[in-house]
């Protein structure tokens, strides 16, 4: 198994957190870089096994205009402070992925400084694209070029120039052999030629088989990057945005679609998940109540794919975009000031941390959603014994939940409670469950050096108080209310999503439960269901499925 596949990720923004100038002000090396070090502790409290970098190497600002790829930043240190971070790291178990600027530079990098003496003399100038000398650009130079998004900081790279590839082959290469980074994340994958990446790869998989490679992506399909001949893994900005805001309009269909097509159109990949990082608001200020924090939690580690934690968010931390600005996203932290012993919510991570440590299922296992309404949400990962039922309920109200185990010796992993084996679970409000099979020695090794907590704080200075601990389910569920019509008819929806386009009656009993009514309209057979809260359902169509769905006095058609 790769190493990225039982990955717990850290994201560290080092200019950030290490409280750079914005400027490079020039002159002596700060080793400002060192104070990651006293981090390392708590990092193990949390198992994180993997760390990743944001930009590192030598720039003008914000770390995206790079000038040098071979120098640390002055601002951070010497390349042998992070030699010593970096063996320190991998001493304790922790891997190291750094940062790949490589679409654009800044314009302080050697090549373009060249062109900006030297004009159309200068033998770079075929290493930008698009450079013409009949216009000119925003700084007044007797040229322009293409940047990155129209931000003529960052001068794009022409990554089809063998004598750039090279230029930052050796780069990396030198990465590799000074520092033993064991990945490289690209930033802005997606504005990048697929044969450079195709290039990288070999040179990179040829030195070390296990670098793993992850892209910047946003939008569009993820394995046209990533795949066997360029890239390992990408962002996952779509199920980024499911899982704060499927919390905040109390709709779990959302993240459950998301992870279902996922499943479906990315078989082979394991994406880079995350609640949040150095470009989007904070966690804590996305989210419109605090006690879904530990919610989402359970959520980013249980769902397919790598979990990431942007550094900070793990106390509650808020921090949003301000008049354009990262600032608020990227600050100054000491870990000394963080007081993680006494933070509920940095409590709960480090149980979640080891938790996941001691599930392979988390991993790896198999996906299948058990149950999803609006505001509850269950979902399998692995199979027998081996599996781990994710359980979230985001409500303000208890709610009974299926849960589809036999025998003994079954746990709650995130509050050490036994869970009976009844065919059901009362979950209390705003509760996550991760429910498996566990040994006393498997329960010993998760309280060892966590404490589970259950409240969250708003804010690091001002915690709320602890909710009371998750009281023993009882031996039998309890009776729901009826359910809406408005939820009954979106629980429709999903298992319309989960039928072919040619249906058979053999597939809609299995959706739904039971067999449907037949009824003959005109030339077509149609299949009638009725549920609870005056919800009725009509399908037909060969080969195209079509469904009509009625409330009260609301309808509409869906063709699938």
């Amino acid at each position: 198994m790769s190493w990225e596949q039982s990955a717990l990720f850290y994201h560290i923004y080092p200019l950030g957190l290490c409280g750079a100038p914005w400027e490079n002000p020039g002159g002596e090396p700060v080793s400002r870089i060192n104070c990651i070090h006293d981090w390392i502790p708590h990092l193990k409290r949390m198992h994180v096994n993997a760390v990743y970098f944001g930009p590192l190497w030598e720039s003008g600002t914000h770390g995206y205009d790079t000038h040098d790829y071979t120098v640390l930043d002055r601002r951070l240190g010497t390349n042998e402070d992070f030699a010593k971070l970096c063996d320190a790291l991998h001493a304790n178990g922790i891997r190291i992925v750094v940062d790949g600027v490589f679409n654009h530079v800044g314009r302080g990098f050697f090549a373009f400084q060249d062109v900006l003496r030297n004009g159309q003399n200068s033998p770079y100038c075929s290493w930008f694209c698009n450079l013409w000398f009949g216009n000119s650009n925003r700084f007044g130079d007797p040229f322009s070029y293409e940047s990155w998004h129209g931000c003529e900081e960052l001068v794009k790279l022409n990554l089809r120039n063998n004598d750039v590839v090279n230029y930052l082959e050796n780069a990396i290469i030198g990465w590799m052999d000074q520092f033993h980074i064991d990945g490289i994340r690209f930033d802005a994958a997606d504005c990048i030629d697929h044969d450079f990446f195709r290039r990288i790869r070999h040179t990179i998989k040829s030195r070390n088989p296990d670098c793993w490679l992850m892209g910047e992506l946003i939008h569009g399909n993820y394995a046209q990057f990533a795949n066997p001949d360029m890239l390992d893994s990408s962002t996952n900005y779509e199920c980024w945005k499911g899982i704060w805001s499927s919390h905040n309009d109390k709709n779990y269909f959302e993240i459950n679609y998301a992870m279902n097509r996922q499943k479906d159109i990315y078989p082979n990949l394991m994406l880079y998940n995350f609640a949040d990082n150095h470009d989007v608001s904070r966690l804590a200020s996305q989210l419109r109540d605090s006690r879904h924090l530990p919610l989402v939690y359970a959520l980013l580690y249980a769902m397919p794919g790598i979990p990431s934690v942007y550094y900070g968010s793990e106390f509650g931390i808020k921090g949003e975009k301000q008049q354009g600005s990262d600032a608020n996203l990227r600050p100054a932290l000491n870990i000394a000031d963080m007081h993680p012993e006494d933070n509920p919510l940095t409590k709960y991570l480090y149980r979640l941390g080891a938790a996941y440590a001691l599930k392979d299922a988390l991993h790896t296992g198999s996906f299948n959603t058990v149950e999803v309404r609006n505001q509850q949400l269950e979902f399998r990962r692995g199979e027998g014994d081996g599996a781990v039922y994710c359980v979230l309920n985001l409500s303000d109200q208890p709610s009974g939940m299926p849960l589809p185990i036999g025998g003994d010796g079954w746990y709650d992993l995130i509050s050490g409670e036994a869970v009976p084996a009844t065919g059901g679970i009362n979950v209390p409000a705003f509760t996550a469950m991760w429910i498996a099979k566990a040994s006393p020695e498997d329960l010993k090794k998760l309280t060892d050096d966590t404490v589970t907590a259950a409240a969250v704080p708003e804010t690091v200075s001002a915690p709320e108080p602890e909710m009371p601990a998750a009281v023993e389910p009882p031996q039998t569920v309890p009776e729901e209310p009826a359910k809406s019509a408005e939820m009954t008819a979106a629980e429709l929806v999903w298992k319309l999503a989960l039928l072919d386009r040619c249906m058979t009656r053999e597939k809609l009993t299995e959706a739904f439960g039971r067999e449907p009514l037949d009824k003959q309209d005109g030339s077509n057979v149609v299949y009638e269901y009725q549920f609870d809260g005056g919800v009725s359902l009509r399908l037909w169509g060969d080969p195209v499925l079509r469904a009509a769905l009625q409330y009260g006095d609301r309808a509409f058609e869906i063709v699938l």
